[in-house]
């Protein structure tokens, strides 16, 4: 197999994913549950929104031609009513913000632009354009248009518009049962307390914290051993969940088998090596219709590269119509520099001051270094073909 760039690779998982995913039947929920689920069904405007023309600013309705001038004040009205008269020729009614516009008005002028009288009169030295201050009918959305499409990620404004439209139940996507496999026999339980050559299982945890996040259910496997047949048996059992993430296991040395374990299992295998770091010995491929990935075992390996690769899987797996990388510009504080051949994601922080996003290195030990992680907000991007970036200059930097 070819090794692939990163954009490369990210192209790969992505077309691969789109092309070949699987979709289960979806969930209806109470609307108030739907927060991070993603949207099964299309969502339509049930009536024109908003459903009269209604004022956006506490003030006074009237007609446009009769300001500036004196006014007689004919009635209130306010959200939640409607005025029944009519509005004529030197006349003013009230309104309050959200309330609907009176017949015979075609404008709203602020309250703060007018003074007002005992004899309920005002007066005001505003002049008024046709519609100023009015939110016409159906300006927002007209009856029966489509608001919300499948594949969507909902978020708080998203739960709030599916409300306004009167929907208590939404379907959504099942979340992706995903299993997480660490491989190796140095690898022991989080409660044992590990012999100097031993390390204890933290992979999977920092695994089953991304998937969560990403919208996905982890599912923590045993520990497989450096032994086919106990691998075999745990790459079986992964198998049978949405997608499958190990850890360790697919490097060159002589005990690493979950490549020929996979091979075993019929798999399909897209690449096995990304010019990254860390996290160059990645593996991605699909077997029995689900797809995997052999993620590096070192800690910062296994972090990286699934924020850049398998969460873009899951998200796709979990029925998202598209994903992205949350990728922005920061000014580095410091000279920075690397030697080229591989996009680099190393630990940063980003402080947001009122020059901008400044963008720190992370003094940092390599990929087994996760202390220098959790001081870390972010990874900054140390481009292939770039080797030097000055003080002051811009970097891509991937917000944790």
């Amino acid at each position: 197999m070819a090794t692939l760039t990163f954009d490369e690779a990210r192209a790969c998982v992505i077309e691969q994913v789109m092309a070949g995913r699987l979709f289960a039947d979806p969930e209806h929920i109470a609307l108030e549950c739907a927060a991070g689920r993603v949207l099964a069904e299309e969502v339509r405007a049930d009536r024109d929104i908003p459903a009269l023309a209604r004022s956006v600013r506490d003030g006074f309705a009237v007609q446009a031609r009769d300001v500036p001038g004196t006014l007689r004040i004919i009635g209130e009205v306010r959200a939640g009513e409607q005025f029944d008269g009519t509005v004529g020729a030197g006349e003013a009614v009230e309104i309050m913000t959200g309330a609907p516009i009176p017949r015979g008005s075609d404008a709203v002028v602020m309250v703060e632009h007018v003074t007002r009288g005992d004899d309920g009169i005002i007066t005001t030295d505003r002049a008024a354009e046709p519609g100023q201050f009015i939110n016409p009918r159906g300006c927002e959305a007209r009856d029966g248009e489509s608001l919300l499409m499948p594949g969507k990620r909902l978020g708080f404004a998203d739960v709030g518009l599916m409300a306004a439209v009167g929907k208590a139940r939404v379907a959504v996507c099942p979340k992706p049962r995903v299993a997480l496999l660490a491989t190796g026999d140095e690898i022991v339980p989080v409660t044992e307390t590990p012999r100097e050559f031993q390390i204890r299982n933290s992979n999977v945890y920092s695994l089953a914290a991304q998937v969560a996040r990403a919208g996905g259910v982890p599912v923590i496997l045993p520990v497989a051993k450096d032994e086919y047949d106990d691998t075999r048996t745990l790459v079986e059992r992964g198998l049978t969940s949405d997608l499958l993430l190990l850890s360790g296991g697919v490097s060159a040395g002589k005990y690493d088998i979950v490549e020929r374990v996979l091979g075993d299992a019929g798999a399909e295998f897209f690449f096995d090596r990304v010019l990254i770091q860390p996290g160059q010995p990645l593996v991605f491929g699909q077997a029995r219709g689900r797809f995997f990935f052999g993620l590096p075992g070192n800690p910062a390996s296994t972090m990286v590269t699934f924020e850049l690769f398998a969460r873009a899987a899951l998200e796709l797996v979990g029925g998202q119509s598209h994903t992205d990388l949350p990728l922005m510009l920061a000014r580095l504080t410091r000279d920075f520099r690397h030697k080229t051949g591989v996009t680099r994601f190393l630990p940063a922080t980003v402080a947001w001051t009122d020059d901008g996003p400044q963008l720190t290195p992370v003094k940092w030990s390599g990929s087994g270094d996760v202390p220098a992680l959790t001081r870390a907000n972010a990874f900054l991007v140390a481009e292939v073909d770039r080797a030097e970036w000055q003080a002051g200059e811009l970097m891509r930097v991937l917000l944790k």
